[in-house]
């Protein structure tokens, strides 16, 4: 009796124990950042107000008309509007009217000489609403077509109408749908850059008039 009033004792004295979880009790859930709904990650480019986001290179004529960004060539050089931020991977939507005979084009990753309209590296999507100018297709400066449409998809554009263009590059990955149809879906074993700013374009030979719209992209990285 008195070993086990000793050994009560001691306890007693000692300091107290702190408890240990057991293998299966429940564990705090650990803290995640909530990630936007599908669809609500796409920002829009255009404001339809004005230029905001967007630089001029060269000296073409781009405005803001009735909701709608409008490029006229005033000069017989090239032109572009070009997007103040980079875009390495991305989705982009929107939606383009040819109202003149001139080519244009969506480039990515491009790179200009400085103070000048001159690419020096950037592929470009195709637009050129005369049928069998392969818009949808791939064009870059260096090696000229990469990639175009099938034959059969060449009459998908639509003159003097809107047309819808959804782009997406992923690392050397590009595909285009327009009209909802896929013009091309081909992974580049040569990119030739792999980030950089957007540029709609205006081509050189005076005849570009050029209409977009509901421009929307989806940032496909975390800067």
């Amino acid at each position: 009796m008195i070993l086990t009033l000793a050994a009560i004792a001691v306890l007693a004295q000692s300091p107290a124990q702190t408890p240990v979880a057991s293998p299966t009790s429940p564990r705090p859930a650990p803290q995640t950042v909530a990630s936007k709904p599908p669809g609500e990650d796409w920002v829009p480019l255009f404001n339809g107000k004005d230029l905001t986001g967007w630089t001029n290179i060269g000296k073409e004529k781009w405005e803001v008309e009735a909701g709608t960004l409008h490029g006229v060539a005033v000069t017989r050089e090239y032109g572009y509007l070009q997007t103040d931020k980079s875009y390495k991977d991305f989705q982009l939507s929107l939606r383009f009217k040819c109202e003149g005979d001139g080519n244009s084009g969506v480039f990515f990753h491009v790179n200009f000489k400085p103070g000048t309209p001159s690419v020096t590296r950037g592929p470009q999507f195709e637009i050129d609403c005369a049928l069998g100018r392969h818009t949808g297709g791939v064009y870059e400066q260096t090696r000229k077509w990469i990639v175009w449409p099938s034959p059969e998809n060449e009459s998908v554009v639509r003159p003097g109408e809107w047309n819808d263009y959804l782009l997406k590059v992923e690392g050397n990955h590009y595909i285009s749908r327009l009209n909802g149809v896929v013009m091309i879906d081909y992974t580049d074993p040569q990119p030739e850059s792999e980030d950089g700013p957007l540029a709609l374009q205006l081509h050189s030979g005076g005849q570009g008039n050029m209409r977009f719209r509901d421009i929307i992209i989806r940032d496909l990285n975390r800067r």
